[in-house]
């Protein structure tokens, strides 16, 4: 089987062999000593082990991959002039994308109104987290020791430098040309230990799906079955109806090469909800499979895993109708206007912070007047939609690099339109 075959097996596999857990652990069918065994040494032992370590290995990449790949991009364009241009239209694209998405989130959300009816003794106590002012945020852009934004892992100060010094080799004539070299070298050797990593993939996936399963179960979903699946429709028609509009209408390019070609990709976010930890495997499909040159890849993926926020911007919107109709409170146009300018503005302000989702929640609550409680009403099946969410974003971040790049001409179609591009290791 192929990679991404191999992958959505161990996707079905671990959901089966989680629900088949919760099954034996929640239906009293075996001894204590059996239960506690299963989960010390299976859920919380083995399983969780081995799909930490896969993340945590994604996740080791991610710096070095930003860092050197976008270095190799700026140096190669050359003119300064052309990655304004690319930068301009990236952040427009991010920016409309998530207020299309919030703005859907709220018109259906209110058509189906999920929160009429909720019992709100359900609600779990939340201590909520405040997020940094903008200011703070917009200074913290810029790094002033780059080595510490490494080791912290800021993405954004480690895509400012790496802008800087590939700019700066750029103009450097004969000896950025050598250093310019190098960095290639790098980031072919860091690809190629992408696809290293990737075929242990099935292995952390399954692990990381059986241990889900095996302590949600699908108790939680019904029990808040009519929010769980409003948000669920809004990211699906957002992911298959918005983004592929916006694609064929600026790019002219087939739909479902796209999608067939972001399987592997929108797999893996799905399993790990995570867009860092997918962002090497994002990085190596837009240019090798979706033929996007390395010189806008390497800054349009990196900064869309940073703030491009469409998944979380529609659980905000259907969470914040879900909270007012659950307290009976009306928001009227004005409150619905509210949500949609503050979402979008913090999808860039609130994207360092640490649960970016329930705090960019609480901020749209605090903003509207509604109970920051409300977010306990939610926080039993958050986890099962930020796996949908991230393969959301996932999905916007190839489809915004794939209209910038299109745009600019560094859009390889031969590579597009090939189904076999890139096949041979993914």
């Amino acid at each position: 089987m192929s990679l991404t075959q191999r992958i959505v097996v161990a996707m079905l596999m671990g959901l089966l062999m989680g629900a088949l857990l919760n099954f034996l652990s929640t239906g009293n069918l075996l001894s204590a000593g059996a239960l506690a065994w299963l989960d010390d040494y299976l859920i919380n032992g083995l399983f969780d082990t081995v799909g930490q370590i896969f993340v945590r290995s994604l996740k080791l990449l991610v710096v070095p991959l930003v860092l050197v790949s976008l270095i190799c991009g700026v140096s190669s364009l050359g003119n300064n002039s052309r990655m304004g241009a690319v930068a301009t239209k990236t952040v427009a694209l991010y920016m409309t994308t998530t207020a299309i998405a919030i703005a859907l989130a709220i018109l259906v959300a209110v058509i189906v109104q999920p929160g009429v009816g909720i019992d709100l003794a359900m609600a779990t106590e939340f201590v909520a987290k405040d997020a940094p002012p903008l200011k703070t945020t917009i200074i913290n852009i810029f790094p002033s020791n780059p080595i510490q934004s490494m080791a912290n892992g800021s993405i954004l100060q480690v895509i400012v430098f790496a802008l800087l010094v590939g700019f700066a080799i750029s103009k450097s004539a004969e000896k950025g040309e050598r250093i310019s070299g190098f960095f290639n070298d790098l980031n072919a050797v860091i690809m190629k230990m992408v696809m290293i990593l990737m075929q242990l993939a099935p292995y952390g996936i399954f692990c990381l799906l059986a241990k889900l399963f095996a302590e949600v179960g699908v108790g939680m979903i019904l029990s808040l079955a009519k929010y769980f699946f409003t948000v669920l429709f809004v990211l699906l028609l957002h992911s298959l109806g918005v983004y592929s509009s916006i694609l064929k209408a600026f790019t002219g390019l087939s739909v479902r090469t796209f999608l067939s070609k972001m399987r592997s990709a929108l797999a893996l976010a799905f399993s790990t909800a995570s867009s860092g930890a997918t962002l090497p495997v994002t990085l190596r499909t837009v240019e090798q499979r979706l033929g996007v040159d390395n010189s806008v890849a390497s800054f349009t993926v990196p900064l869309g895993a940073t703030i491009n926020m469409d998944g979380t911007a529609i659980m905000q919107g259907v969470a914040t109708v879900f909270i007012a109709q659950a307290y009976n409170i009306g928001l009227g146009l004005d409150g619905y206007l509210t949500v949609v300018l503050t979402a979008t503005l913090a999808s860039i302000g609130t994207a360092a912070v640490p649960g970016v989702g329930l705090v960019m929640l609480v901020m749209v609550l605090n903003q509207v007047g509604l109970p920051v409680e409300g977010v306990g009403l939610i926080i039993g099946v958050d986890r099962l939609l930020d796996m949908t969410r991230t393969a959301t974003n996932v999905t916007g971040d190839a489809m915004v690099t794939t209209v910038v790049a299109n745009s600019e001409g560094f859009l390889d179609k031969d590579i597009y339109n090939n189904p076999q591009a890139g096949v041979a290791e993914s």
